[in-house]
Parts: structure tokens; C-alpha cells; sequence
């Protein structure tokens, strides 16, 4: 699933930028750790190419466990359930100190995996049912209910967990690691455990896809459609819960939240498709693992869990300002760009008003002649600043020619960009006139605020809707009325 993940987002052109990154990360903590503590070339090969048999278990484990936790995650943040996941997981401690007491009764060790990670999951579906049945029969939201149930949950676990200890003949050194997870005491068959648990997770997220997502973005509609949203929901919750249960001995039920959201977040960044979202996350939560777990190895003093929250909130980091869907530099580039094109139109546009207001005559066409620099400022109320700052973009985009000190004049290229602009955005004025009942006084506001992003699609609908028009091609004279500077236009005179 990792591969195939992999190989998509190869093909998209974002994926290498990402592995460089994080490969560059880890083969300089291979060096480090080479420096620092003096191990030999063969022992970081080993753990880097995965020959080592302890860090073999240990980042495949946390690298399934991330891809799952990814996957399973994306629906948590798009349901607003984020905190569920800490809710869940803080809801499975008292289960680990129940189990514990129950076994020691049966007459066993008390520290059998197996029964510990069923009594967590046991109270943690408990700690799940309590939030959903505090939401539907009271009047509390998620975000209330889940922090209930988390509080009270966790309370009870740390008083047991005491209680636990201060038993006559009980050995409970280790529960407590059931907190912050201890990746290294992982054995073959807790890899088995994860691999089933994350390739049922994987499998249910892809055939339930339809339903998670109507589930996600409109649960009412579902509903009423007939769908069985309680049902789906127990459903997503109890995959939730299982990655979470398989989660604890690796990172913790502390840092078992921030496997499960902070891969789903990043991804969010880089895309606005849920599919694509999907494997992205499962692919980040992955790398996380997988990279995490190898410095963790490198290291012998950092701990596992912590190391690959800290590798994925570097992905979330990096996903927050590069981004391409949502990241803060793609979105001010893109931003500038549009404030870019939105004075380059009304530049172009209040050339050609101007230019019409100086022919009354609305059958002769309009002549590209030079106006006065001050009628821009008149015309829009700019400042001088302003001006001068579209102007030398408009320069720098051939659509103004030379006409003299004080003189705007449009190139033949920006004299049709004008008039494309300011026909379309009279064809949105006529349109809003017409449908939307908006009074002409105050139609150039509302126009102005749409008419930047209409595409040959659209104005080809409109044109559709204006059939009474004379022409298609024409340029409709304003529905309302413009005022014009007094003296705007050089009539052909030559400059002195």
C-alpha cells in the first residue's frame, strides 16, 4: 500500500522533493550517530537497509502502524473529530490495569500482551460509546464529550495503575510504558499483530470509501438517504480504535494522537482530493515511522515515539509553508499573482471608460488615443503610488506604448485586453441586473468582485443568457453611469 502510494505521488512530481528531504535527514543522523558514539560504518548500513533483525521489526512495525494511522486519520480530521483519537486513547489506560488484575486472578503473569492490549480495547470502545451516547442524547457537543470522557478516563487508569503496584506479589514494572510506548521491546509477533491490523484497516478504508466520505461531509444527507450512519460510524471508530490499541506499545497512548493527525493534516496541504489525501497521509505517516524509528535506532538514548512525532510535525512543518494546495507560500504567491491581475484589468479598464467617455457617439468605434495620467487618478480615486505601480506593470506586460511625459497610451495588445475586460464585465452587470434584481447604482460593486475569475466558459453562458444583445463581439455600453474627468484625452494633438 506504502508502494503504491509511493509511485503515485512519484508521478505527480511532489513525492521526491519530500523523500530527498527526509533521506537527507537520515543520513545525517546515520553520521552523527556514527560520530557520537563511535559505532562503525556496518551497524548504520545494517539499520538503513534494514539487516539489523531488532530495527527490521521496529521500522517496519512503526512504518505500518503510520501508514495505517495516516489513512484512518484523514477521516477523523474531515469528520471534526480530532480529539477523539486522544479521547480513545487515554480511554484504553485503565483497560491495561484491569486486564492486568484480571490475569493475575486467572492465575497468569498479569503481563501476557495479547490480554493487555484486549483490555485496553475494551475500555477504549467503552470511552468511544460513552462519547457517541453523551452526543445523540444530550445536548453537549463532540468536543465536550470527548474531553469528559478523556479526563475521567485517564483519572481512572492513573489511580488503578497505583492501586496496580502497591499489590502484594504483583509485578507491574512495565505497565507504565503503555504511556509513551517502548518501540525496542517489539517481537515477531507484535509485527504480525500490526501487519493484520493495518491491512484490515487499509482494505475496509478503500471499500468503505463511498460511505466514509458521505459520512464525513454530510451525515445528514446520509441519513436521510438511508445510509446506516450509526452503524458507519461505530464502523470508523472501531478501525480507530484497533490502531489505536496496536499503537499503544509503540509511541504511547500520549503520542498515538499525533500519529493519527498530524499525517492527515499535512496532507490536507497538498491536496484537495480525499483520495489523493488518503495515500498522502498514508505515505507521511509511513515516512514518519520509518524515519523516526531509524534515528531512534541510531540513537540509543532518544525514544521511539517521540522521535517520529517529532519527523512528522518536521513533515507537517514543511507541508504548512510548501504546500501546493493550501501551504502559506503557494497560497501568497497565488495571491499575489490575482492582486496582480485584478489591478492590471482595472487599469485596462478604466482606459477604455475613459476612452468611451470621450466619444459620445456610442455607433463610432473607439480610437486608442493618449490620456492623461492625472484622468487615472480622477477616474478610480488611486493615489499617485498606486498608479505609478500599475503602470510599470502594465509596461512590463506590453500592454501600454509610449505617448509622452504624463501620457498613457494602450499598446494594440492591451487596447483589445481592454476591451475584452471591460465586455465581460458588463455582460456580469447586464446579468445581475436581470436575475439577481440588483439595482445598476449599485451593480459595478458586485461585478467587480466576481468578473476577475470568469473564464471563456462562463462568459460563453452569459453571452447564452443575453441573446437579445446586438452583437456578441460588441462591447455593451455600461448599464449605469460612469462619471469622467473633466479633460482625459489628447485629441491627436501633437506634444509640444
Amino acid at each position: 500500500m506504502l508502494r503504491i502510494a509511493c509511485a503515485m505521488l512519484v508521478v505527480r512530481g511532489m513525492s521526491p522533493f519530500l523523500l530527498g528531504l527526509l533521506l537527507s535527514v537520515l543520513a545525517a543522523g546515520a553520521a552523527a550517530a556514527g560520530q557520537k558514539e563511535g559505532q562503525d560504518a556496518s551497524y548504520v548500513w545494517k539499520v538503513l537497509t534494514l539487516q539489523s533483525h531488532n530495527a527490521r521489526l521496529v521500522i517496519l512495525s512503526t512504518t505500518l502502524l503510520g501508514g495505517a494511522s495516516g489513512m484512518l486519520g484523514t477521516f477523523l480530521l474531515l469528520r471534526r473529530r480530532s480529539l477523539l483519537g486522544d479521547a480513545l486513547s487515554h480511554a484504553t489506560y485503565p483497560g491495561v490495569g484491569l486486564a492486568f488484575v484480571v490475569m493475575l486472578l486467572l492465575g497468569g503473569e498479569g503481563k501476557w500482551l495479547p490480554g493487555l492490549l484486549l483490555g485496553a480495547a475494551c475500555t477504549g470502545v467503552i470511552g468511544v460509546l460513552l462519547v457517541l451516547a453523551i452526543r445523540n442524547t444530550t445536548r453537549i457537543k463532540d468536543d465536550a464529550a470527548m474531553g469528559i470522557v478523556l479526563g475521567v478516563f485517564f483519572g481512572v487508569g492513573v489511580a488503578l495503575m497505583k492501586l496496580v503496584s502497591d499489590l502484594p506479589g504483583a509485578d507491574a514494572a512495565g505497565l507504565n510504558d503503555f504511556i509513551y510506548g517502548s518501540a525496542a521491546s517489539l517481537v515477531f509477533a507484535d509485527f504480525l499483530l500490526i501487519l493484520g491490523i493495518t491491512v484490515v484497516a487499509g482494505l475496509l478504508s478503500v471499500l468503505l470509501l463511498k460511505e466514509f466520505t458521505l459520512l464525513c461531509f454530510d451525515e445528514s444527507f446520509a441519513a436521510s438517504q438511508g445510509w446506516p450512519t450509526l452503524a458507519l460510524d461505530l464502523a470508523m471508530l472501531g478501525l480507530v480504535t484497533a490502531v489505536t490499541v496496536v499503537g499503544l506499545q509503540a509511541v504511547g497512548l500520549v503520542l498515538i494522537i499525533a500519529f493519527l493527525i498530524i499525517p492527515a493534516t499535512a496532507a490536507r496541504f497538498w491536496t484537495h482530493d480525499l483520495r489523493r489525501m488518503l495515500w498522502l497521509a498514508a505515505l507521511l505517516g509511513g515516512l514518519s515511522g520509518w524515519v523516526g524509528a531509524g534515528l531512534s535506532a541510531l540513537f540509543a538514548d532518544l525514544p521511539t515515539g517521540a522521535v517520529i512525532v517529532l519527523v512528522a510535525a518536521f513533515l507537517f512543518l514543511v507541508s504548512l509553508l510548501a504546500g501546493s494546495a493550501r501551504g502559506v507560500v503557494p497560497r501568497a504567491l497565488r495571491q499575489g499573482r490575482l492582486q496582480r491581475k485584478v489591478g492590471r484589468q482595472h487599469l485596462l479598464r478604466a482606459i477604455y471608460e475613459i476612452l468611451e467617455g470621450q466619444h459620445p457617439d456610442v455607433s463610432a468605434p473607439i480610437r486608442n488615443l493618449p490620456i492623461a495620467q492625472d484622468a487615472l487618478l480622477a477616474h478610480r480615486s488611486w493615489s499617485l503610488p498606486q498608479v505609478s505601480r500599475l503602470l510599470r506593470t502594465a509596461r512590463s506586460e506590453d500592454h501600454l506604448e509610449e505617448a509622452g511625459k504624463g501620457k498613457v497610451r494602450l499598446s494594440e495588445a492591451g487596447f483589445g485586453e481592454a476591451a475584452r475586460v471591460t465586455r465581460n464585465h458588463r455582460l456580469w452587470e447586464l446579468y445581475l441586473i436581470r436575475y439577481a434584481d440588483i439595482a445598476p447604482s449599485h451593480v459595478d460593486r458586485d461585478a467587480d468582485l466576481v468578473e476577475h475569475v470568469l473564464d471563456a466558459e462562463v462568459v460563453h453562458q452569459l453571452e447564452s443568457e443575453l441573446r437579445d444583445r446586438r452583437s456578441s463581439l460588441e462591447v455593451p455600453p455600461s448599464p449605469h453611469f460612469i462619471n469622467q474627468p473633466g479633460e482625459a484625452l489628447d485629441h491627436g494633438k501633437a506634444e509640444p
